[in-house]
């Protein structure tokens, strides 16, 4: 068996060269789209798929779009709308917006698969540090006088919502292992939820880029947490298993009714998703994720998302930062 990975990341910490970015996954046939819909060979050239989109036909898809997911395009997104759907009429030899709209109407996988498509998907390892530093200086110490003081159990349970191609879940699994090791008593679970089936696929991996991780991971996580690549994985890192083993991924649809989860989280991180929802969007998304914090829990946003409209289930700790208000809702019962 061919080793592919191994646990000696120091020479990252030198290493300059960037890691050329993986290469896009073959198309797949297209799904023979029955009508009077026009079809081009799936390798068309790019210019040979209209890029010009009708107002009817961008408010079409911006109405669908926020039936599904909540999120609001303006008409300054149309280009941004243009240029990521055109890949979708590509794939399925389509030529014209209408006639994808059709198609994506009638099918779900194909709904799932514009959503991939529009979403925007940028993360970084240990991002809005100040966060991090909370944790630490504040938060992590807090629930070790609360477990001292018999105010609180081992367990730590994690939410990171939106976490696109698993940096945030996996930067969390090292602080909270670092922390609070299962050799002193501690469980820790996390789960990392996201619109997109396509960036869940690479962070259920556990791999990037290893010039990317080794500037935004601490030195002494890159050590203990991180593989490094050889071979055919040469310029990569790799979550080691105690980390995968920790976070759980799932898809979830933050503008669904109801979400799958049973019990409540000590944290829960949603940052840089809510700028992409309404304000009505908004304000049934957060009561819905703040139904599954614990009534001791925090709740993390990005720094230009603002919740203080929100006073009747939320508190501010520090900016960006909220826990439960005194009267607050929890698995969609108030309490």
């Amino acid at each position: 068996m061919k080793t592919l990975f191994v646990d000696d990341t120091r020479s990252l910490l030198t290493e300059g060269s960037s890691t050329p970015e993986s290469e896009p996954a073959k198309n797949r046939p297209s799904n023979g789209v029955e009508g009077d819909r026009r079809l081009l060979s799936p390798s068309a050239p790019f210019q040979e798929v209209s890029r010009e989109i009708s107002g009817r036909e961008f408010q079409q898809f911006q109405q669908l779009i926020y039936h599904e997911a909540g999120i609001w395009l303006s008409p300054a997104k149309v280009a941004l709308l243009t240029g990521r759907l055109a890949r979708r009429l590509r794939h399925h030899g389509l030529k014209t917006f209408t006639a994808y709209y059709a198609l994506v109407s009638e099918s779900a996988e194909e709904r799932v698969q514009m959503l991939d498509a529009i979403s925007t998907n940028e993360t970084h390892f240990f991002r809005e540090a100040q966060h991090f530093e909370l944790l630490e200086s504040e938060i992590f110490p807090q629930w070790v006088r609360d477990v001292d003081e018999g105010r609180r159990n081992r367990k730590i349970r994690v939410w990171s919502a939106g976490c696109s191609t698993g940096q945030e879940p996996y930067s969390l699994a090292m602080m909270l292992l670092d922390h609070f090791p299962a050799a002193a008593g501690w469980e820790i679970e996390i789960v990392a939820t996201d619109l997109s089936t396509r960036v869940l696929s690479i962070a259920k991996k556990g791999i990037w880029p290893a010039a990317k991780g080794a500037s935004e991971i601490p030195i002494e996580y890159l050590k203990a947490f991180m593989l490094k690549g050889v071979g055919e994985q040469t310029g990569q890192i790799k979550a080691a298993p105690e980390l995968r083993s920790l976070v759980k991924f799932h898809r979830v649809n933050l503008n669904s009714s109801a979400y799958p989860f049973v019990s409540t989280f000590d944290l829960i991180f949603c940052r840089n998703v809510l700028i992409y929802f309404d304000e009505r969007s908004q304000d049934s998304v957060v009561r819905r994720i703040v139904s599954f914090l614990s009534p001791s829990g925090y709740f993390f946003v990005g720094h230009a998302e603002s919740l203080h409209r929100m006073g009747d289930i939320l508190s501010t700790y520090v900016p960006t930062v909220y826990r439960p208000a005194r009267k607050t809702f929890q698995g969609g019962k108030e309490k």
